[in-house]
């Protein structure tokens, strides 16, 4: 059996039915964690992740919010409390990613991203924050992009939309470090999820010679998580086509 580091905890994973968040739910799950697993619109796949845990004997419950809506955040957080206990630990990974060239992209193209892949961090982030202080303990994780820093194949609204995760976790982690709480970011290039399920071609860019897996994405989440000194970063992950 895994370390257990996490048993007692309780973690909210935003767009955690599939891919890179499953993986994360699943590794917490592993790590003694309570799971909450938020979606959107797969309540299937969430349903199924939530009994696969719960098979396993960790509590876990797939909870449906649109989380770049402020009222929506605060029913789930509510949700989490009443089900699993306050939440210890926040993945802020839903996000979206509408491929737009620059002539082609829209206003709300633009707006939709940005409230998707940033606005939902902070509501969460703010949401959950008065209890990780109250506890004075709390681990929040963002998973970014490499689009934050390189240019990127889905568009500069995306990029923006990453590069704004992570200065928004260099500002929490500068002004909660004093309350035990750490935020860090994962910024993930190509890896194996539905996203990539077109585009192939793009493995020919990668120096490692494949993608990514989201499992690998979740061991780097699972280590900041762990590391109560390490705060403010951003680990990258591109199978060397970029380095910090």
């Amino acid at each position: 059996m895994a370390d257990q580091f996490l048993r007692g905890r309780s973690a909210l994973v935003t767009g955690g039915s599939r891919g890179i968040g499953a993986a994360i739910c699943r590794a917490l799950a592993e790590a003694g964690a309570s799971v909450a697993i938020n979606y959107r619109n797969r309540a299937d796949e969430a349903e199924r992740l939530a009994a696969e845990l719960s098979d396993k004997g960790v509590p876990a419950a797939a909870l449906q919010a649109d989380v770049s809506v402020a009222a929506a955040v605060a029913d789930l957080v509510a949700a989490v409390d009443a089900k699993l206990g306050p939440a210890d630990i926040l993945i802020n990974n839903a996000g979206i990613a509408i491929t737009r060239a620059v002539e082609e992209l829209t206003e709300a193209d633009f707006d939709t991203t940005i409230a998707v892949n940033l606005k939902s961090a902070f509501l969460c982030t703010q949401a959950v924050l008065p209890g990780m202080r109250a506890r004075q303990w709390g681990r929040i994780v963002n998973i970014s992009s490499g689009a934050a820093r390189g240019a990127g194949a889905i568009g500069l609204h995306y990029n923006a939309s990453k590069a704004g995760m992570e200065g928004l976790t260099r500002g929490y982690a500068a002004r909660l470090v004093k309350d035990g709480i750490t935020v860090n970011a994962v910024a993930p290039s190509l890896i194996a999820t539905d996203m990539m399920k077109e585009q192939q071609a793009l493995v020919s860019r990668i120096p490692l010679g494949r993608f990514g897996l989201p499992e690998e994405v979740a061991k780097a989440v699972m280590l900041l998580l762990d590391n109560p000194y390490m705060t403010g970063q951003t680990i990258a992950m591109s199978g060397g086509m970029a380095f910090n």
